[in-house]
């Protein structure tokens, strides 16, 4: 690799920030491969080491190994991801199966798996301080898990399966990218937009010129079956259209279909499973997560499926009442059954009817800025005590991108935070937090995360006005942000968000109950044109209509987190005789009682991308089980004053600092003083 290629060393810019305007295409792959190679030579060093494996010339050697890889391929995923283009798809097509042939290489070696169990084997005798002892764990444990102790034949066929699976997930990603954007909605006349605000349609105006279509109207669909434009379109007809186009992806045939890719990578999983000695591919990811069992995830969501379906037919009921009045009172022509495209818009003028609450007329208070800085920022400031200063000097990945300096109450730094919030052709649905930097102390990094969000970009000169859903994403993603930033541990591996999957939900999940926190809304609810605060009457009706809509809501959510658990609860002999998709999924919702057509699944299996090209595989239930703790911890900050910087810095220390360096539940209950009840969770979402 030449030595003048911006990934060869790390970055001399505040905080490690890569430096964007020097990276070009032609740097990745070299400094890629160049990455493998040098962490290969690095573990081969450890395994020929001649002396007796320790904590220095073992564990530590293997933290510090890899500096290059990781450096490149923070960079390259988040573009990847973040604002992708026929070069980045190539790559990471080619990468894929290098990159799986990499890690197996580390962790099917036996010399190194020989070092780590030897070590364990003595743990006791180490005088290991607590984070080190549980690095320890944490390897000897991911190593079994991961098919170290296999025969050299099996870890040949395993290779064989991490490959393929590679291959076939970043394929689905790809797909699914394509797909979305070639089934944008196309609209010709604003007519047939009725009910989107002037925002709205400069919106989609403004997609359609960037598309080479001027004069026309473009509507990008969002990661999720449903669409928060569904709440707001009059036209039925148009309803229809776009959640049909939503609900298309991955099942058209041709080159972008997902449907035999979904049926190969649980294919794959099971075989995979078995292999490694589990009967289901669920039973192996759950075998290293807080629940332990598929059988203890189960429990959780059937019994919660019940009571979401029973409130869900109850709301459809309301819902076909209004629409049975309307043509009693001659305002329809003729009556129809509710379906799933007309749920939002009918349950969004029952919430106004009930509650004197329009969510879309609330845009004009949630201003993006306002939301930002007097909403986001400012919890955060009242919680713990940071600043957060603009740093327009500092270019990120792409020119909406907006970097923050982040630092304690005393000026001393934190990290740097990245925003990009807007939606584009290249940028992969939904939203996310990752990192760029990690830090440790053993290798003296700083952090720098960013956050990504998909909000519909207006003409040039008009205000970004949020949803109250948006406003959630929001306050959501920042959460792990907040999580990335505060960690302090000693070892990468620990840096930041890496812990349990089912467990890395919940900062992120208990940073949205501030959205709502009366003197937070009071500070960033201004209307952008008049200032006005929001009305008292309408923050009394959001909180009055907290469970409105749940059963919708919370049965989606469980239809979608049941169907991950269904793929990956087949075993590897059963996995041949399924080969249509639509009948298993069909299935799967009849079993579970959420077979309601006008409830669809949050995510069909087709587009599911956090479980067929993202890191929830058998884990999408991760979402309710951390609403355990989230609920729970909500109920905590209630009993306890609420937003205080008292409150604020206990949840920060006994949680959020210490990154995956603890097993959390054990930093939970340090926090808590026990373990989470659930009680909290099902007063929250109306399930009791």
């Amino acid at each position: 690799m030449d030595q003048h290629n911006p990934f060869a060393r790390p970055s001399t810019l505040p905080f490690q920030l890569p430096p964007y305007a020097a990276i070009r295409d032609e740097h990745y792959r070299p400094a890629f491969l160049e990455g493998m190679a040098e962490q290969l030579a690095e573990v081969e060093t450890i395994c020929s080491d001649p002396a007796e494996p320790s904590v220095a010339n073992t564990l530590l050697a293997l933290e510090r190994s890899g500096q290059l890889l990781d450096r490149v391929a923070a960079v390259f995923f988040n573009r990847s991801s973040s604002d992708s283009s026929p070069f980045t798809i190539a790559l990471e097509e080619e990468l894929a199966p290098l990159l799986a042939a990499h890690s197996d290489a580390i962790r099917l070696r036996p010399e190194l798996f020989a070092r780590i169990a030897a070590l364990h084997a003595r743990a006791d005798e180490l005088g290991l301080d607590p984070e080190t002892r549980y690095l320890l764990e944490r390897y000897f444990t991911q190593f079994t898990l991961a098919g170290a102790g296999l025969s050299d034949a099996d870890k040949a066929l395993l290779r064989d399966f991490n490959t393929r699976l590679s291959v076939a997930t970043t394929r689905f990603e790809k797909n699914l990218l394509a797909d979305t954007n070639d089934l944008a909605l196309v609209v010709d006349d604003a007519s047939e937009l009725d009910g989107l605000s002037a925002g709205q349609l400069s919106a989609a105006a403004q997609a359609a010129t960037d598309r080479g279509m001027p004069g026309r109207f473009v509507i990008t669909l969002v990661l999720f079956t449903g669409h928060p434009y569904l709440a707001l379109l009059t036209n039925r007809g148009v309803r229809e259209r776009l959640l049909a186009a939503s609900r298309a992806r991955g099942i058209r045939g041709g080159e972008h279909d997902n449907r035999a890719l979904v049926l190969s990578i649980t294919r794959l999983r099971a075989e995979r499973a078995r292999l490694l000695g589990f009967a289901t591919h669920a039973a192996a990811v759950t075998a290293d997560e807080t629940a332990r069992t598929p059988a203890a995830v189960g429990d959780l969501l059937h019994r919660l499926a019940v009571p979401a379906a029973r409130n869900a037919r109850a709301e459809q009921a309301e819902l076909q009442a209004l629409v049975d009045a309307d043509v009693a009172a001659g305002i329809l022509a003729e009556g129809f059954d509710i379906a799933a495209w007309d749920w939002a818009f009918y349950s969004e003028r029952m919430r106004r009817a009930r509650y004197d609450v329009d969510t879309a007329a609330l845009r004009p208070w949630f201003e993006l800025e306002s939301v930002l800085r007097d909403g986001v920022f400012y919890a955060a400031q009242r919680l713990y005590g940071v600043t957060f200063t603009e740093r327009a000097s500092l270019a990120a990945w792409h020119p909406d991108a907006r970097v923050f300096e982040v630092c304690e109450e005393d000026g001393s730094p934190v990290g740097l935070y990245i925003l990009d919030v807007y939606t584009r052709d290249s940028k992969r649905g939904g939203a996310w937090m990752n990192a760029l930097v990690s830090q440790s102390d053993l290798l003296g990094t700083p952090v720098i995360v960013c956050n990504n969000l998909n909000v519909p970009q207006p003409a040039a000169g008009e205000a970004t006005l949020l949803s109250l859903d948006e406003v959630t994403t929001l306050f959501h993603e920042f959460g792990h942000a907040l999580h990335g930033l505060f960690a302090r541990v000693t070892y990468p591996k620990f840096a930041g968000t890496n812990v349990y999957r089912d467990f890395v939900e919940f900062p992120s999940q208990v940073n949205e109950m501030w959205r709502f926190d009366p003197e937070v809304l009071a500070n960033y609810a201004h209307h952008r044109e008049t200032g006005e605060p929001l009305p008292p009457e309408v923050v009394a009706g959001i909180h009055a209509s907290a469970t409105f809509n749940e059963g919708f809501a919370t049965s989606e959510y469980l239809a979608a987190a049941l169907l991950d658990q269904a793929w990956h609860g087949i075993e590897a002999d059963a996995g041949t005789e399924i080969t249509d998709v639509a009948a298993f999924e069909a299935a799967c919702l009849t079993a579970a009682g959420l077979d309601n057509p006008a409830v669809p699944t949050r995510y069909a299996s087709t587009y599911f991308a956090h479980t067929f090209s993202g890191r929830y595989d058998a884990g999408y239930y991760s979402y309710i089980w951390s609403e355990v703790q989230d609920a729970d911890t909500g109920a905590w900050f209630a009993e306890h004053g609420g937003l205080t910087r008292e409150n604020g810095e206990r949840f920060r220390e006994r949680l959020l600092a210490r990154g995956g360096g603890i097993d959390p539940l054990e930093a939970y209950r340090d926090f808590r003083g026990r373990d989470a009840i659930i009680q909290p969770l099902l007063d929250r979402r109306g399930l009791n």
